[in-house]
């Protein structure tokens, strides 16, 4: 086998959804599998937690075919707005829930299951309060599953009040029309906030995999995974390179492994000596398989990036491998 090799600790996530589900009480918890589970897989995780879950959250609709495809039945949001009549068609043949962010999604979504997006700020999706009711207008009721938004700087107390106290006017707004609608602000996030960031339920997809949200330090997560190189060739050194660069001392003994930048790793990271070629880098340890991964949060640190999107990117080429381990 060519590929990384991908160690999926499923028990780690089942504790991070057993600890989300602690901390929110009887709130609803959507679990965001976007980006296939943030590496790890989004049919598997979805499985391993559905009992935990009251929900699912995925990117675009065609994760969430893919999540009832292999049997998921739970609830699927589906962040993104629908584009056009074809993103339509797949949310109405797979029975998933549609993200409303003005007039014309909401002419769109005309029939499907839907959540109310809110713009508090974050200028991403959703609309204003002041142009929230003309789309609801374009919504029967009883389609009305839920209202929501996401914090901007979360961990600055200002920021995060002012958008709680704007979203509290969407949710009068909704429940008004909608009363049975499910108000949801929070991600990760709230899992280290106030009980009243939780409201009706909470989003979460980073803790899920075992790390806090950005600003934050949620206490007993387990991070679920850890990626691995295969070995391919030990070389006895001739000539003056290492890799494409000119070596800057002697080697006795290198050793080329099959990964490289192309596999979704960054030719920052200190994975060997010099940098990654596109399918392999070369270095001085030896192991069949050696560790390339196992703290997203340290290794996206010194590359100078964010733990999600070290997550979303190191099982791009990967052979995964599930496992139940406490």
């Amino acid at each position: 086998m060519q590929k990384t090799l991908s160690i999926i600790n499923l028990t780690a996530i089942r504790h991070n959804a057993t600890l989300i589900r602690r901390v929110i009480g009887n709130a609803k918890f959507y679990a965001v599998v976007k980006a296939d589970a943030y590496g790890h897989g989004a049919e598997a995780v979805a499985s391993e937690i559905e009992d935990l879950a009251d929900g699912f959250c995925v990117a675009i609709a065609e994760e969430g075919a893919a999540l009832r495809i292999s049997g998921i039945t739970k609830p699927i949001l589906v962040f993104a707005p629908p584009l056009g009549n074809d993103d339509v068609a797949v949310m109405k043949y797979y029975d998933l829930q549609a993200t409303v962010t003005d007039k014309k999604t909401a002419l769109l979504a005309n029939g499907l299951k839907c959540h109310v997006a809110i713009n508090t700020g974050m200028n991403r999706y959703g609309c204003t309060n002041s142009r929230l009711c003309e789309a609801l207008d374009l919504i029967a009721p009883e389609n009305v599953c839920g209202v929501y938004s996401h914090l901007y700087a979360a961990e600055n107390a200002d920021c995060r009040n002012s958008q709680l106290a704007l979203f509290k006017r969407a949710e009068s707004t909704v429940k008004a029309y909608a009363p049975h609608a499910t108000a949801h602000l929070s991600a990760s996030a709230a899992l280290a906030l106030d009980n009243e960031f939780i409201m009706d339920g909470v989003r979460c997809g980073i803790a899920l995999y075992g790390y806090s949200p950005q600003g934050f330090k949620i206490a007993g997560l387990k991070p679920a995974l850890k990626v691995y190189a295969r070995l391919a060739q030990t070389t006895c050194p001739i000539g003056g390179g290492v890799g494409y660069n000119v070596a800057d001392k002697a080697y006795s003994k290198l050793y080329t492994y099959r990964l490289g930048y192309a596999d979704g790793f960054w030719r920052c990271a200190p994975l060997g000596e010099k940098t990654l070629c596109m399918d392999a880098f070369i270095s001085t340890k030896k192991a069949e398989l050696l560790p390339v991964m196992t703290d997203a949060e340290e290794y996206a640190k010194v590359c100078g990036a964010i733990c999600y999107e070290a997550l979303c990117s190191v099982t791009k080429r990967s052979e995964r491998i599930y496992e139940r381990r406490s």
